[in-house]
């Protein structure tokens, strides 16, 4: 029987997992190699062959299995329609919360993103991609507006979503707060600035907040950035100019 490893921590649960949920995910999530699932949790009135499937898996990785009710698993999930009486709480080694994020990064140069109301979880998972591959030391996801960190986000994520630097808030007014008390220097991302991303002198500690699709940055800012564009062109998708900006301060 092959176990996998866990590390012990003293974060809650919500800082430690992503909760996955459907019979399909979860046992894409045991067989995935490089993941580790804390638990699997069951509906007591769960039956089927995937259902014994997703069982022979967690013995064979050495998982627990709970059950619950099936109200009980519907909550975990977060999602009343899709659960289909099974949730698994995946390992997210570099998820935080943003006060311990902010005590371990010190006075190191940081540079994170903020989500400020951006509610697509497809856009959500591309920028959670992007950041992780451009190096970017966090995305700050705040619970209220911003999508779980579900199915959809994942798939986006192309799966990244289990190793992205995810840092979770409360809201982002509060994360601006604490961030720029901390000595953060908070961005906007707008089209209105006269001053180009690509010509500014960036903090060496900075917040760049990317809007929501609807109604933009509503958080206060230091200073706006904009991303020039041509030929009457008014914006990006949020993912896009995510990806100009994370590639541009990395590559300064």
């Amino acid at each position: 029987m092959a176990y996998r490893r866990r590390v012990e921590s003293r974060k809650s649960p919500r800082d430690k997992w992503i909760t996955v949920y459907g019979r399909k995910p979860v046992l894409e999530a045991l067989h995935d190699p490089k993941l580790s699932v804390a638990k699997v949790v069951l509906a007591d009135n769960a039956t089927g062959g995937s259902m014994l499937e997703i069982l022979r898996a967690a013995e064979r990785y050495g998982t627990p299995v709970e059950r619950a009710t099936a109200s009980r698993v519907k909550w975990l999930a977060g999602n009343g329609k899709h659960d289909q009486g099974v949730v698994a709480d995946v390992d997210a080694p570099r998820m935080t919360p943003l006060e311990e994020f902010v005590r371990d990064r010190g006075k190191r140069p940081t540079n994170v993103f903020l989500l400020d109301g951006v509610t697509n979880p497809g856009n959500v998972g591309m920028i959670l991609r992007t950041a992780t591959g451009a190096g970017f030391d966090g995305v700050i996801l705040p619970k209220a507006g911003t999508p779980h960190v579900g199915p959809l986000v994942i798939k986006a994520s192309a799966g990244i979503a289990f190793q992205a630097p995810i840092v979770n808030a409360s809201t982002a007014k509060a994360a601006v707060d604490l961030l720029r008390t901390a000595g953060y220097h908070i961005y906007g991302l707008a089209a209105r600035s006269q001053d180009s991303l690509f010509k500014a002198e960036l903090a060496p500690r900075a917040v760049y907040v990317l809007g929501g699709e609807t109604n933009g940055i509503t958080v206060s800012t230091d200073s706006d950035l904009q991303i020039p564009l041509h030929a009457g062109v008014e914006s990006l998708n949020v993912a896009v100019a995510a990806a100009v900006v994370a590639f541009e301060v990395t590559n300064r």
